[in-house]
């Protein structure tokens, strides 16, 4: 009965034992390079560089993907370990030196991490390396053997991944978009069949593209009796609430500043405004169905394109061709009444700007896809400002990347700068004191500091009450018994505990268990006796108050802070940039300096919500949709950039009527931007906004600005960037609702 609870209790901290098969998995390879290297080559130095590098990228690193995915990025980051160490065993005999030396990885290795999820991954076993050489002996003959040794630790962990038990692959976030297209095809499918009744067909064009595309028709159109919208709207609501960043565990978000998840993020953006479109055509379907229009030709044509993304998320496979969706496009443009004696259809005008907003949104949704499976085809198809990282080279787009996120303001900056001068300054502090083991001041640095001050100080504790029972432990274990052999036979039962027991029931308990295994280790080694826990407490002690003092000095607040102040600011460039965008319709200046600004913008909050997801939970900021807000400051930018092709500057020009019209949706419109920003910066939620105007008031509202005028270029002018100021004021409707509570974190 009691091994029964006990592996009940495991299942349940341990779903399909995959924490206990990567200590078993790490275990052995680095009790074997260890083993193979101290006794049967007896080499110390060949030992503790291959053990080390074995521990540093198979404990300290998090890759995503899958086994072989991980194991080439092992491989692939050699060079860089390489270069690591040997300029840590070159600055190893000047402490000023070394210090200077960490300074600069420790920032460089940090915000390298921006680049994507792998380098990020990466960064505390880089810095690992370079601690490790860093501290006397100065002794440049070993190198030789200190490179040696973390070849072949590396090497071996690569291997094991593939080879031993390697871990299931975790659904990606691209098939949970995947199937978010698939469900949102549908459902586009099922609006263009409630316009058109159940005679409608589908366009022969549409259908030949089926066919030779091979995408499945009946995924799409199988169609409830009666077109009924209830289900494939069901289906596609939960596919889209399925992407929320915040509910999914951390190994499975796309959190990283690199051009991949960038990419699935601005995708995730994209179907929520799809769906939110799609509702928004559905009820404007006429009383009578009428025989294919505009608005159900181009919705048919963007179900193909969405269905085509979906499919090559899941598959990969060339880009997503866009040739089709602009010549429906086109041909939507051109239907709209042209003639000036004509009295205007506003209804139709209606759906047909409707529908060419969700044109603009599948096509960046496609373009997103491709930029993710880094087709740059697809991405050079997109407008400006949209997804276009993959129409460069990838050091054209690395450059761009670092230069966008280098200022203070930034958070991976403030991170990188915070651990950088953290372990300098713990550096120096080891090499003034000259302590025998000063690596594991560094270590506990390392271990210890945190994005915010809070979260310092809450790793801590348990780092401290860890290392005093682990020293406890293992030093009363080498009063007794000072013989290197059993600590050579006990070594595999320490490496297991420490890999496994820590993640398992916390923090404190890692900390304990890799204390006792460092203490068996360094008896092998370099036998101390039982002091040799006493150094570790002490070294604990100090790099922890390095810790907590950067962690306090040096932007204690954390991403909380800086998450409201670069959100908020994104909000409020969005209100200038809807102020400019009516202004530059209407004949007076250009938007593009406001797009400017805002474009950075977007760039900040995204680096700080990413970095706050890696923090603690804050409570106080649960009751903010993050992902919501972000994505409505990535809908004014994108949305004026689309709107803007159609409707140039100017297009609207000696039109007074249309003048006050917009000017004054504009202006309240900006206003509750505005507020919403001074909200969130206050410490509150976006809070109860602008009311959106759905199609029947808007076309009430547009009526007494018609002047007369006939269903001309001018009046389509107008419907347009009148919906497009309604599809804003909805979207921040939509924030003023409470968040849904998450199971990880908020927002």
């Amino acid at each position: 009965m009691l091994g029964t609870s006990l592996l009940g209790r495991l299942r349940r901290r341990d779903p399909g034992y995959a924490v206990l098969r990567r200590a078993a998995r790490l275990t052995l390879v680095a009790a074997g390079v260890f083993y193979a290297c101290r006794y049967g080559l007896g080499d110390a130095v060949l030992a503790t560089y291959a053990l080390f590098g074995t521990i540093a990228t198979g404990m300290f690193v998090e890759l995503p993907g899958a086994a072989r995915e991980r194991a080439g990025t092992l491989l692939a980051a050699l060079p860089v370990a390489w270069a690591l160490i040997t300029a840590g065993t070159l600055l190893a005999g000047d402490t000023w030196a070394a210090a200077a030396g960490m300074l600069v990885v420790g920032f460089a290795v940090v915000f390298a991490g921006v680049g994507g999820p792998r380098l990020l991954g990466l960064a505390s076993a880089f810095q690992l390396f370079y601690i490790l050489a860093s501290f006397p002996p100065y002794q440049p003959a070993t190198l030789p053997a200190r490179l040696g040794g973390v070849t072949l630790g590396v090497a071996l962990l690569a291997a094991a991944e593939v080879v031993l038990w390697p871990d299931p692959v975790p659904v990606p976030y691209r098939r949970r978009l995947a199937r978010a297209a698939d469900d949102l095809a549908a459902l586009l499918d099922a609006t263009a069949a409630a316009h058109t009744g159940p005679t409608g067909e589908r366009h022969d064009l549409d259908a030949r593209h089926d066919l030779e595309a091979g995408h499945d028709l009946a995924a799409g159109h199988d169609l409830e009796a009666g077109h009924d919208l209830e289900a494939p709207r069901d289906r596609a609501a939960a596919a889209v609430a399925g992407l929320r960043i915040a509910d999914l565990p951390a190994p499975q978000r796309p959190t990283s500043a690199g051009a991949g998840d960038r990419a699935l993020r601005a995708a995730a953006a994209a179907a929520q405004e799809i769906l939110v479109i799609a509702d928004r055509l559905a009820a404007m379907a006429p009383s009578r169905p009428v025989p294919d229009p505009a608005a159900v030709r181009l919705s048919r044509r963007c179900a193909e394109t969405t269905r085509a993304a979906g499919h090559r998320l899941r598959a990969g496979g060339p880009p997503v061709p866009l040739d089709d969706l602009a010549v429906a496009v086109r041909r939507a443009e051109s239907d709209y009444p042209a003639d000036p004696h004509e009295p205007p259809d506003l209804p139709r005008m209606c759906r047909d700007a409707t529908a060419l907003a969700l044109a603009d949104q599948v096509r960046l949704l496609a373009t997103a896809a491709g930029s993710h499976t880094g087709h740059p085809q697809t991405a050079a198809a997109a407008h400006p400002g949209s997804v276009d990282e993959a129409r460069h080279g990838p050091w054209v787009w690395y450059w761009r990347q670092l230069r966008a996120h280098l200022t203070l303001r930034a958070a991976p900056v403030q991170t990188a700068l915070r651990l950088a001068v953290a372990l300098a300054a713990a550096r120096v502090v080891a090499g003034t004191l000259d302590l025998q083991h000063g690596f594991w001041v560094l270590l506990a640095t390392l271990t210890v500091l945190r994005t915010s001050a809070a979260d310092t100080r809450t790793a801590l504790r348990p780092a401290l009450l860890g290392t005093i029972a682990g020293a406890a432990a293992s030093g009363a274990l080498m009063f007794v018994a000072d013989r290197a052999v059993i600590y050579a036979v006990a070594l595999p039962v320490a490496m297991v505990l420490a890999f496994s027991v820590g993640r398992l029931l916390g923090p404190a308990w890692a900390q304990a268990m890799f204390t006792v295994l460092l203490t068996f280790v360094f008896a092998q080694l370099a036998p101390e006796g039982w002091r040799l826990a006493e150094v570790r407490l002490v070294d604990v002690l100090l790099g922890g108050a390095v810790g907590v003092l950067a962690g306090v000095l040096l932007w204690p607040r954390g991403a909380s802070h800086d998450l409201r102040r670069n959100v908020a600011g994104q909000l409020a460039a969005g209100a200038e940039v809807i102020g400019r965008t009516v202004e530059a319709v209407l004949g007076d200046g250009s938007p593009e300096p406001a797009l400017g600004r805002a474009r950075r913008a977007l760039v900040l909050a995204d680096a700080s919500y990413l970095q706050y997801h890696g923090e603690r939970p804050d409570p106080r900021l649960s009751q903010v949709d993050w992902q919501g807000v972000l994505a409505a400051g990535q809908h004014v930018v994108r949305g004026a950039e689309s709107l803007l092709r159609r409707n140039p500057p100017g297009c609207l020009a000696g039109w007074p009527g249309a003048a006050a019209l917009l000017r004054d949706s504009a202006q309240r419109l900006r206003s509750a931007y505005r507020e919403a920003a001074q909200r969130l910066a206050e410490g509150g939620p976006p809070g109860p906004v602008a009311t959106p105007a759905r199609c029947p008031e808007a076309l009430d509202r547009i009526r007494p600005a018609l002047d007369g005028r006939g269903a001309g270029l001018p009046v389509r002018h107008l419907v347009e960037v009148d919906l497009w100021l309604a599809g804003l004021a909805e979207t921040l409707g939509r924030l003023g609702r409470p968040a849904e509570r998450s199971r990880h974190a908020p927002g």
